[in-house]
């Protein structure tokens, strides 16, 4: 029951609250801080950014300021920072299946995906429940839209039980709480939206409320259609979700506490505390959105609050609007990996713009890797790990990146770019990549002219060559090193590989001394010493060493290194980061993620496979990258140059750090949607996937469109059977426009904002810029 007001107080105080913590003190039974009026703040996908709050008087200041206080005190999200543990949780009951961590599950992660068939349609849900339990689905949800569909949903749920297939059915409910109440009686777990359970359909409308008793009394009509639910599920042993989507919150909660993980945390924990008033605890929370990032955060904050609390309910873990192949895998796996690093998760969901069946194997995988990060070898591996305390570097309510600088003889604008302001990739090469010049050039990501190569937009920043590479380099490959060293990349080099040659001669002007650790770069001299020197560090060296290193102004930057058959390279890296930051030093730090045939596998020596191993390099570098916790990436693995060059890219994009590429928020397809899914992300791909910057949202219907479009430019929505509505940002620009104009249409609407570039040509078209036919002429013998 939105409605709009005006503020009718006269607010005397100004204060600066981190959006993050707003009321998380005092506010304990989620109620914002006394006397504070609607923050109406921002729609910062980001937590940490401040918002301005307006107080009453000195003693509403002074109780905000406590609750901000015990807010920042907040350090559990999980069992251990320190050394990896489930989350001990109840259990939940969903038919046959257990979601937790109690002695019914083994503490084994329950996997689900959506089907994507009309509800209406038995026979085809019917079959495509069937394939998902065959794949490996504990629980399969189904949209239920209203009345017709959970009427349908008592015929499927009689179909399967006659062929004796008891797989839990989760029914996804928007808008409407009279088809919750009916399908309660088939499906074994409902799923309810606190963002447009109540609200009604998602609108972008601001309201200011005149007191925080105006805000409460939103809740008396929240509780009235909730309860219903509640206690039907409670008297029948249902299960259910209380499931926060970022691109939903409802208008009330947006114009208190912004478009932010807080207000996705406020929403759920809302209608949680009228479960619990009714002694319903057969719940799980959900935390999900599209941004990576802002998932981890909310789940984290959430988490907090229930140790806080003494709350014991299972996490659904998932990143909503993921997208298809590689990219939605990574983004997956950074987000879902992050957390189960740290032993959060019971349940998960990896949303794919696929068929649901071919959701399992990502979701089974990533739930290995994950037993794989608590497991006794990696409480051991953690141990291992020097002791630190970064709960004031790593804090879980605001994300805090350090102020990096590159050096100037490492990135001077003009002549070498080895590293990125945003992000950086090093590619690693051996001498046999060397054998196809052109072939390299591309893999590399260099455009060229007149055989020439020259930096673009996804271009490595620099080139590692693996020990050994150096000295098995002949005259026509040295030559290829010197022109990509002329185009501005980077050449990194071991110290040991260069020892071996005369007068310690560096092999092109960009070099880059990678020195084997931090005792060796402290006492190096003479040899090479005009050049810039970068250090490797494993992790686990003395505090005081690693201080001394820090405290220098003549590191061109770290590659972090962890020796994974000894140390966690989680933790590891967290401490030489928390150093790095209590150090106040501005160093660039680069993770150097390694892997031979069998540690790139997914667990359960799975065949080595680029789609597994995306899994893998997203769960190891995201959940470092995703706190802001490194500047870039070294990638050695088994792969071919330009797949481990593109991964690496994706790992940046996906953790929010360097885009190079359109951003994609594409929905996965359900019973709502209003057009091919598939066939249409393939399609503006196809004609939009050059646009680095740009971010169009692809959505099936308006559940979860206009909400998820806070980060994106463009937006193209289904609005009715055959037609698309497009966005720019939150506001619809265009309506009702036909299936197969809409494509057209949005990149018209792209160009109409001057957003638009043309593709580029093959290498064969592009004209050559003058740097290069300088260079040509100057490496031409």
């Amino acid at each position: 029951r939105p409605r709009t007001t005006t503020m009718a107080a006269s607010w005397s105080r100004t204060m600066i609250i981190p959006l993050t913590v707003l009321a998380l003190g005092e506010a304990l039974q989620f109620a914002p801080p006394a006397g504070v009026a609607s923050s109406r703040a921002a729609t910062t996908p980001l937590v940490g950014r401040a918002t301005v709050v307006e107080t009453a008087d000195t003693t509403t200041a002074a109780s905000t300021a406590s609750s901000h206080e015990h807010s920042m005190s907040l350090t559990q999200y999980c069992e251990s920072r320190y050394v990896p543990a489930r989350r001990p949780t109840r259990g939940v009951h969903a038919g046959p299946v257990t979601i937790g961590t109690d002695a019914a599950t083994m503490n084994r992660i329950a996997l689900q995906t959506m089907s994507t068939t009309d509800t209406r349609d038995v026979e085809a849900s019917v079959a495509q429940i069937l394939r998902c339990r065959d794949a490996g689905a504990d629980l399969v949800r189904l949209t239920v839209q209203g009345l017709n569909e959970a009427k349908k949903a008592a015929e499927i749920r009689k179909t399967l039980d006659a062929m004796g297939a008891d797989v839990p059915l989760v029914a996804d409910i928007h808008f409407h709480p009279k088809a919750a109440l009916l399908v309660a009686d088939a499906f074994e777990k409902i799923r309810v939206n606190p963002g447009n359970f109540a609200d009604g359909r998602k609108t972008f409308e601001e309201i200011d409320y005149d007191s925080p008793e105006e805000f409460e009394a939103e809740r008396a009509y929240i509780e009235e259609l909730f309860t219903p639910l509640v206690l039907k599920c409670k008297e029948l042993g249902r299960a259910m979700r209380i499931g926060t989507n970022h691109g939903s919150l409802s208008a009330r909660i947006m114009s208190f506490y912004g478009d932010s993980p807080l207000g996705m945390v406020e929403s759920a924990l809302e209608f949680a505390n009228i479960c619990r008033k009714h002694d319903y605890h057969n719940f799980v929370f959900s935390m999900k959105a599209s941004n990576p990032v802002v998932m981890v955060q909310a789940y984290r904050l959430l988490a907090a609050r229930m140790y806080d609390l003494g709350w014991d309910y299972p996490l659904h873990l998932g990143v909503t609007e993921a997208g298809e192949g590689e990219d939605g895998r990574m983004k997956s796996a950074i987000g879902i990996g992050a957390l189960l690093a740290d032993g959060l998760g019971d349940t998960i969901r990896v949303s794919l713009t696929e068929d649901p069946e071919f959701e399992l194997e990502p979701c089974k995988t990533l739930a290995d890797i994950g037993a794989e990060m608590v497991s006794d070898a990696s409480r051991v591996r953690a141990s291992a790990v020097p002791a630190f305390d970064d709960t004031t570097t790593r804090p879980v309510a605001e994300l805090r990146k350090r102020d990096v600088e590159i050096p100037k003889s490492v990135n001077d604008g003009e002549t070498v770019s080895a590293l990125h302001r945003d992000g950086s990739v090093v590619t690693a090469l051996g001498a046999s990549d060397f054998a196809d010049e052109q072939a390299l050039y591309r893999a590399l990501g260099c455009q060229t002219a007149v055989g020439m190569p020259f930096r673009d937009v996804a271009t490595s920043d620099s080139v590692y060559l693996k020990p050994g590479t150096l000295a098995a380099l002949g005259k026509p490959q040295l030559r290829t090193l010197s022109r990509l060293s002329q185009a501005g990349l980077g050449v990194v080099v071991d110290r040991a590989d260069l020892s071996g040659r005369d007068d310690d001669h560096l092999p092109v002007p960009t070099t880059v001394v990678l020195e084997p650790s931090a005792a060796a770069f402290l006492d190096a001299a003479g040899a090479a010493a005009d050049a810039p020197r970068a250090v490797t560090l494993r992790g686990d060296e003395a505090d005081d060493e690693l201080e001394a290193l820090f405290s220098r102004d003549d590191v061109a930057f770290v590659v972090v290194d962890v020796p994974t058959a000894d140390l966690s390279r989680l933790h590891a890296s967290r401490r030489l980061l928390h150093l790095a930051k209590a150090a106040t030093s501005s160093v660039p730090v680069l993770h150097k993620l390694s892997y031979d045939a069998q540690s790139a596998k997914a667990p359960g020596n799975k065949p080595l496979r680029k789609d597994l191993f995306i899994l893998r390099l997203g769960v190891d570098g995201g959940s470092l990258l995703v706190d802001g916790l490194g500047d870039g990436v070294l990638v050695d693995a088994p792969f071919d140059v330009d797949f481990l060059r593109t991964a690496s890219f994706g790992l940046l994009q996906g953790s929010r750090m360097r885009n190079v590429k359109t951003e994609f928020v594409s929905c996965p397809s359900c019973g709502r949607t209003l057009f091919d899914l598939q066939e249409v992300t393939e399609t503006i791909s196809q004609r939009t996937g050059h646009l680095p910057g740009v971010t169009i949202a692809i959505m099936g219907c308006i559940v979860n469109g206009p909400g998820e479009m806070a980060d994106a430019d463009f937006g193209y929505v289904g609005g009715a059977p055959g037609k698309v509505d497009l966005y720019v940002g939150k506001e619809v620009v265009q309506k009702g426009i036909p299936n197969e104009e809409a494509c057209d249409a949005l990149v018209q609407l792209i160009k109409d904002h001057d957003r638009w570039v043309d593709p580029k040509e093959d290498d064969e078209d592009v004209a050559s810029p003058p740097a290069v036919e300088a260079t040509a002429a100057k490496v031409a013998a």
